[in-house]
C-alpha cells in the first residue's frame, strides 16, 4: 500500500508538477523541546489542477523523474485566490 501524505502546495511554476511542504513536530532528544521539522517533495499534477497555497494529498508511486516520486492524489482545500483586475495603460 502506497503511502499518503498531506501538505501545502509552495510551487506550481514547473509543468505538470508541484512541490509540496509538509511538516510535522520533532522532539530534541537532549533538550526534550519540540520544534518543526519540513520537508518538501516534488509531486506530479496531471491536469496542473492545484494552485500555490492549496492544501492536498499526494501519494507515493514509482519513480517518474529524477526527483519526483510522489502524485497529486486530492485537493483538500483550495486556496482563497484574490480578484486580480487589469489595470489599462
Amino acid at each position: 500500500m502506497a503511502r499518503k501524505i498531506e501538505g501545502i502546495v509552495t510551487s506550481d511554476k514547473m509543468n505538470k508538477t508541484i512541490t509540496v511542504a509538509v511538516s510535522h513536530q520533532k522532539k530534541h532528544e537532549k533538550y526534550h523541546k519540540y520544534f518543526t521539522v519540513t520537508n518538501k517533495f516534488k509531486a506530479h499534477d496531471e491536469n496542473e489542477e492545484a494552485k500555490i497555497g492549496d492544501h492536498v494529498i499526494i501519494e507515493e508511486t514509482r519513480p517518474l523523474s529524477k526527483e519526483k516520486r510522489w502524485k497529486l492524489l486530492e485537493i483538500v482545500t483550495k486556496a482563497k485566490q484574490e480578484e486580480v483586475t487589469e489595470v489599462e495603460v
